[in-house]
């Protein structure tokens, strides 16, 4: 095995041991998997895809992060422009199936107010030059630490109020960097039964599970080969600082879990499914199905009763 690919192991695991840390949901779909038959553990789940969210600044954004992953033999694929949230996205194809593909998505922040672009400049002006190009990027424990190190002093609550009223994206972001914003379950390769997302949703509301229902709980691409839902982000207490040096905590939304069904293209069609990989399914992503799952972390759907 090449550094390289040790180094992104090493990262992968980083990434996801702390997010389960975090996000409740995880453990508990899964050990409702486990508990139903459907898998015999977390090790049967293929992670279609992990998702970052970044700020559109000089030296940091999508330019700076994709390097890491760029690295490791990730191959970047389209571009999405998503006007409304006034964001920009790439997706990246792995180095191998073993891997998930990754989302990376990046605030245009010099489209927000003049306001907004100061409160946002104010803390990551404190990263002088692009953090990524100092890292040896074979070190696995160094990149995993940089991914889950802050690179900007702790925001205030009136900060991450503003920008929240202007952008949820922008407050998510000031607060949990590059944090995981989720990872996604493959649901077309579980059992027959929950292998789509219109099953597998019935699955995850009989245990209790919230879902994100802007645009409908199932969103689905104009082809019809890619279906995707996910829960509602978990409300997690957060340490915010004060301008007399304290901190006070309040709830906020940590991350979520998203579900993919890509379905088999119509020229793989007469495959056996036994016989089916990755390769013969719908590959990427789609504009209109990403825009509502961002809204995972807003709070139109946490605030939901």
């Amino acid at each position: 095995m090449t550094a390289a690919a040790e180094a992104l192991d090493f990262v992968m695991h980083g990434l996801m041991s702390r997010y389960r840390q975090r996000v409740p949901d995880v453990d508990k779909v899964i050990r409702a998997m486990v508990d139903a038959g459907y898998v015999a553990s977390a090790d049967d789940i293929e992670n279609d895809h992990i998702a970052f969210r970044t700020m559109g600044v000089p030296q940091l954004g999508i330019a700076s992060l994709e390097k890491i992953f760029l690295h490791y033999g990730y191959e970047r694929r389209d571009r999405f422009d998503f006007p409304g949230k006034k964001l920009d996205a790439h997706w990246y194809a792995p180095p191998a199936a073993t891997y998930p593909r990754i989302f990376i998505s990046e605030l245009r922040v010099g489209d927000l107010t003049e306001e907004a672009q100061q409160i946002i400049t104010s803390y990551t002006d404190e990263v002088t030059s692009d953090p990524v190009d100092a890292l040896n990027l074979d070190d696995g424990a160094a990149v995993d630490a940089f991914l889950h190190t802050p690179l900007w002093r702790t925001p205030t609550w009136a900060d991450y109020q503003r920008l929240a009223e202007e952008s949820e994206y922008a407050a998510w972001v000031i607060y949990n960097r590059y944090y995981l914003n989720h990872f996604t379950v493959s649901v077309h390769n579980l059992p027959a039964g929950v292998d789509t997302i219109a099953a597998y949703n019935e699955f995850l509301k009989s245990i209790g599970v919230k879902l994100n229902d802007s645009g409908g709980e199932a969103k689905t691409s104009g082809d019809g080969l890619l279906i995707q839902s996910s829960t509602v982000a978990e409300m997690v207490d957060a340490e915010f600082a004060t301008p007399a040096g304290g901190t006070e905590t309040h709830r906020i939304s940590g991350s979520y879990v998203e579900f993919a069904e890509r379905r088999v293209l119509p020229e793989f069609a007469s495959l056996p499914r036994n016989e089916i990989r990755r390769q013969h399914r719908r590959d990427g992503f789609e504009t209109a199905n990403a825009d509502k799952i961002f809204e995972s972390t807003y709070s139109s759907q946490t605030g939901r009763n």
